[in-house]
């Protein structure tokens, strides 16, 4: 059975810094490709993060220079590293998988197969 259990989220002041974590079971991390979307209120699910099975990383423009994505093969974990973070980046944070690539900058249009229930971060002072 799979299943992705996002971790790390929580309350952090605006500047400050979370690392989040997608441990999986039921597959391994390494032969597919791993998304992280988020959804704020009242707004709809976007895309934020992929990585592939050849680590190549893909990052959309609001997180780029603060955002960092990375993989444990050891631990089959998947982690989104977070700096700088601002009051717009508070969301409800999702890991989702696929089988192959991400592909290419259109990653967050195509369809990801196994999806977590999600970990809250709140950015606020």
């Amino acid at each position: 059975q799979v299943q992705l259990v996002e971790s790390g989220g929580g309350l952090v002041q605006p500047g400050g810094s979370l690392r989040l974590s997608c441990a999986a079971s039921g597959l391994s991390l390494r032969y597919y490709a791993t998304g992280w979307f988020r959804q704020a209120p009242g707004k709809e699910r976007e895309g934020v993060s992929c990585i592939s099975i050849i680590d190549i990383t893909y990052y959309e423009d609001f997180v780029k220079g603060r955002f960092t994505i990375s993989r444990d093969n050891a631990k089959n974990t998947v982690y989104l590293q977070m700096n700088s973070l601002k009051p717009e980046d508070t969301a409800v944070y999702y890991c989702a998988t696929r089988r192959g690539q991400c592909g290419d900058s259109n990653w967050s249009k195509k369809g990801f197969d196994s999806w977590g229930q999600g970990t809250q971060v709140t950015v606020s002072s």
